[in-house]
């Protein structure tokens, strides 16, 4: 496995899935794999459970971490090829990344999207800019499109929660925002949970359509409601329209999830990638009740990142 952005097959899937299990019951039995290695996690915005995370991944295998905020400790960085430089941007991604590429065996890259240049963010421009100019394995700390370990997590939750011998019925439910959020998370939940062969819904009202690219497969119902009567998993997320891009709309109805939804469905679990706006996105008592699975998720993004450095050594 060369880089990790994206979901690739779902026989590597299952195979990250199931490693990640394990190190679930034992994190140190690879406590030595990684002596000798390291892994720079680079950040252009901010984190608190991908950074924890994967260091505590990178700590249970040996390999030594290191942590660079790029947008605040390090030089502003001129991304685009053969550009004249006599602006505000003091280093190139081309001599940035190859340095390094120089100081560590693994690379791990955070970076947001614009919300303003389509083109720039659908193509996933930063990351693979890093991936281009780095020379060594890339993992994805969420890109501009895509947050992979953020949904290896949640395969992984959902495997360790469900025990039907039949697919798991998935809801992804878009949630009010005050602001416009990217739709990393919800492109790479969708794109995981149907390449895992889940029984996926998404659920958004009119205009918060996704890129079709991420939801080929999924069932698209506009009543959250009905959506909700069946579930097994309800995954909530915000996220900006997609066209017009980065925008968010005016819309009718209540989208906040509260008990009262699921109507008679008693067994459905809720998750959330956190962090979450209380009472704006999820109710407390959604939150703080049975069936929530924040916490556990939360919990197994140690052991998903763990599961792609270990595979990457």
């Amino acid at each position: 496995m060369k880089n990790f952005t994206k979901f690739e097959n779902i026989d590597l899937a299952n195979k990250l899935i199931d490693k990640a299990l394990a190190f679930k019951k034992d994190p140190l039995v690879n406590a030595v794999k990684g002596n000798g290695k390291r892994i720079g996690l680079i950040f252009l915005n901010p984190s608190l459970r991908t950074r924890m995370s994967t260091q505590l991944a990178a700590s249970n295998l040996g390999v030594e971490s290191f942590v660079l905020n790029m947008d605040k400790e390090s030089w502003a960085l001129e991304m685009q090829d053969g550009a004249v430089m006599n602006q505000n941007k003091v280093e190139h991604i081309k001599d940035a990344a190859a340095v390094l590429g120089g100081y560590f065996d693994i690379l791990a890259i955070r970076a947001f999207p614009t919300l303003t240049n389509k083109d720039e963010d659908t193509n996933d421009f930063v990351i693979n800019q890093f991936i281009k100019y780095s020379g060594v394995p890339v993992v994805s700390l969420e890109s501009a499109i895509r947050h992979p370990l953020q949904s290896l997590a949640d395969m992984v939750t959902i495997k360790e929660n469900f025990k039907e011998k039949r697919k798991p019925k998935v809801v992804l439910t878009w949630a009010p925002h005050i602001k416009a959020i990217p739709h990393a998370v919800a492109n790479s939940f969708s794109e995981w949970s149907i390449g895992c062969g889940h029984d996926l819904t998404i659920t958004h009202p009119h205009g918060y359509e996704l890129d079709s690219k991420f939801t080929k497969g999924a069932k698209i119902e506009y009543d959250q409601n009905k959506a909700l009567a069946e579930a097994d998993f309800v995954y909530v997320k915000n996220w900006s329209a997609f066209s017009p891009y980065g925008k968010i709309l005016s819309i009718p109805g209540d989208w906040l999830l509260n008990d009262a939804k699921f109507g008679d469905n008693k067994h459905a679990k809720v998750m959330h990638c956190l962090p979450v706006r209380r009472n704006l996105e999820l109710s407390d008592e959604i939150l703080d009740s049975e069936r929530s699975l924040v916490q556990n998720q939360a919990k197994n993004r140690i052991f998903a990142a763990q599961s792609v450095i270990d595979s990457m050594l």
